[in-house]
């Protein structure tokens, strides 16, 4: 059952730098947390910025509902999240949240977490939910650069962690759609999740059809509520237009009609 969203004041307990570009807020809920489930986001509000009116959308990286504490992990691109870059222990930050849907949990082995760039932040959770029920997943993480491996370490504490870098720096050369994990003749995989820029998605939504693997992806569209009112978001399907933010953010790539 998804939880009822929220509006609440989060205080920033650690502001973590990955690198000059992406950073990660851990933030301390005011309040026990609700149900929290793998693939589900928050809209947070930038405050004083003439240059950021909407709230912008991030995947929930990980969550512990011990401490009530939450972790987003962000990539800066422009004010706003340069704003929020700057954001130091003891400030507070106004969020809504859990908002979207999640990802379909599947108890069965092995099963591949793809994540390319910043596109690691939602898997990251579902990993720590399938460790707690005694599933192991392969993670296959791209980036250009050995400097664009994002989390390495903690998915590594997951499973299987595959990488490619397109300069070869570090792992396997290329793209992660052409790792060698794809090259076999038959691939058993039970899913796949996948997370990343539009054209990494595609590429491996198509590998999982050529397979019949089912494969679920998180959409990063632009949104500007995050709840369904706006319809910036809207993304075709094989059902219609659906909201991104309501419908979504994840979506069975057969849905999409991406095979």
């Amino acid at each position: 059952m998804v939880s009822q969203k929220r509006i609440r004041n989060f205080r920033v307990l650690q502001n973590i730098t990955l690198n000059p570009r992406h950073f990660i807020l851990e933030l301390l809920s005011p309040e026990e947390l609700p149900a929290i489930l793998p693939g589900q986001f928050v809209q947070v509000l930038v405050g004083d910025s003439n240059k950021t009116f909407l709230r912008r959308p991030f995947s929930i990286h990980s969550v512990d509902q011990a401490t009530n504490t939450m972790r987003i992990m962000i990539q800066i691109k422009g004010d706003g999240t340069r704003k929020l870059s700057k954001l130091m222990e003891g400030d507070l930050l106004n969020m809504i949240y859990p908002l979207g849907n999640s990802f379909t949990f599947t108890d069965k082995n092995p099963v591949l977490l793809v994540g390319g760039g910043c596109g690691v932040a939602p898997l990251l959770m579902l990993a720590q939910q399938m460790n707690r029920e005694n599933i192991h997943p392969a993670i296959l993480i791209g980036g250009k650069t050995s400097q664009d491996l994002l989390q390495v370490d903690e998915y590594r504490k997951c499973g299987e962690v595959l990488i490619t870098t397109e300069d070869g720096s570090v792992g396997e050369k290329g793209l992660v759609s052409g790792h060698s994990i794809f090259q076999n003749e038959k691939i058993e995989f039970a899913k796949i999740y996948c997370c990343g820029p539009d054209p990494m998605m595609k590429s491996i939504a198509r590998i999982a059809g050529k397979y019949n693997i089912p494969c679920e992806v998180s959409l990063e569209n632009m949104m500007a509520c995050g709840f369904g009112v706006c319809l910036c978001c809207v993304t075709p399907t094989i059902h219609g237009n659906q909201r991104v933010c309501a419908e979504g953010p994840v979506f069975n790539t057969k849905e999409l009609g991406w095979l």
